[in-house]
């Protein structure tokens, strides 16, 4: 089963600081400044361990954007990871039932198929299923699902292009 998201709402170290990507060194360096002011423990008259967590996580949050950004190595590193994994956000074009798929009966398999826009279709087994704990039967409809979970749903890719679908499989489909 693949999660619904794996996508973290997780600030950048540029959202941290309240800086631009293209922010030079000496931007940097003031926003890092006022920051740790903002969010250093003097300034509610505490001590790191006593502060609650979420402004602890926010201070160390800002400790750490200045430890990287600083030094244009770990900045141009840290850039890299982040253009990549802006890249490998998966964008679902639609979401799918196992009721919308085409079955096709093979000797040992059943695939399913769905029709995308470029004419190549999205497809899976029922083979893949099964090793989710997903069991379909002749018919489409789902015999019997991993008891931990109620639903689940499976991101496809189309044979063809880079558009993606994620079927959406529940014990009623």
């Amino acid at each position: 089963m693949v999660p619904r998201s794996n996508i973290s709402v997780q600030k950048t170290l540029y959202e941290v600081l309240s800086v631009s990507e293209g922010a030079t060194y000496n931007e940097i360096r003031a926003a890092y400044k006022s920051a740790a002011l903002n969010t250093h423990p003097d300034k509610a008259q505490t001590t790191l361990e006593s502060l609650p967590s979420t402004e602890q996580q926010e201070f160390s949050s800002v400790q750490k954007a200045w430890e990287i950004l600083r030094h244009p190595t770990s900045r141009a590193d840290y850039d890299k990871q982040l253009q990549s994994s802006r890249q490998n956000i998966e964008i679902i074009a639609s979401e799918i039932k196992v009721g919308d798929m085409i079955i096709e009966s093979t000797v040992d398999t059943l695939e399913l198929l769905y029709p995308c826009r470029c004419g190549d279709y999205f497809s899976i087994t029922s083979c893949e299923l099964s090793e989710m704990g997903i069991f379909v039967s002749g018919d489409g409809e789902v015999e019997l699902q991993a008891s931990d979970s109620a639903s689940a749903s499976v991101v496809l890719g189309c044979g063809s292009c880079s558009l993606k679908t994620r079927l959406v499989i529940n014990e009623t489909s």
